[in-house]
């Protein structure tokens, strides 16, 4: 006679038990991870187009200030020596790197300074969707979303956006501000020393004033105008002018 088959179902084992909500927990973290990525990617793609709102920084000073001035305006209407100033103050080679200069970072790694290294492109990322601050985490997200908004707008793009959400003084934010702030003019009717000046303080804004420079200020002034100049002559400023 044929042996009757056994009715009962065999137990999982161990490892059974243990390999079923690993491998749950895995579909769920993949699962996340894609929404967190269609989420930024589409933030991002729509900030080609639509101003982003105002900065976690601008939040926080317009809190302890009471208020900030802060008017976005197109880079159509602001004096093209402005974009080439910044350039020539931040980031001489905007227009040859995809988000990162290599050549900087590798200058601020032998000097120990970390000074120079840090691109336009990075700057953006930083003021636009993080916050200020030195720590791992914030560099970590920035190095993976720079290349997201290399990706998505043009050069000339985050050359405008940079202009709009920088801070120019103690509550004064963006372009449009800073020129009326310091020199009561529009941004479209800055001149090329003006332009420098206000390229000249980005780095200490609280500290630095572009009416009433100092000599510190003013030397350096003049060094971004030379190099605005130059950038424009050799075809750096190409990518970011019509």
């Amino acid at each position: 006679m044929a042996k009757k088959q056994s009715s009962r179902k065999s137990k999982p084992s161990v490892m059974d038990r243990i390999a079923a909500p690993v491998l749950w927990a895995r579909v769920w973290i993949v699962r996340v991870f894609l929404i967190v990525v269609v989420i930024v990617c589409g933030t991002v793609l729509a900030h080609r187009w639509f101003a982003p709102p105002d900065t976690l920084y601008m939040k926080q000073e317009a809190f302890r200030l009471s208020e900030i001035r802060h008017q976005w305006v197109p880079l159509n209407d602001v004096a093209p020596v402005m974009a080439r100033s910044l350039v020539a103050a931040e980031d001489a080679n905007f227009c040859l790197h995809w988000g990162f200069d290599m050549n900087a970072i590798r200058d601020a790694l032998e000097d120990g300074s970390g000074r120079g290294a840090s691109t336009l492109s990075q700057q953006v990322v930083k003021n636009v969707y993080l916050w200020h601050g030195r720590s791992w985490t914030r560099k970590a997200l920035e190095a993976a979303l720079t290349p997201v908004v290399e990706l998505f707008w043009s050069k000339r793009r985050i050359i405008e956006v940079y202009l709009n959400v920088a801070e120019f003084d103690e509550g004064i934010f963006g372009i449009d501000a800073a020129a009326r702030h310091y020199f009561d003019v529009a941004p479209d009717a800055l001149s090329d020393v003006q332009a420098a000046r206000l390229a000249a303080i980005l780095p200490n804004p609280k500290g630095r004033s572009a009416s009433q420079p100092s000599g510190a200020t003013r030397k350096r002034a003049a060094g971004i105008m030379d190099g605005a100049a130059t950038i424009r002559r050799d075809g750096r400023a190409a990518c970011f002018e019509d």
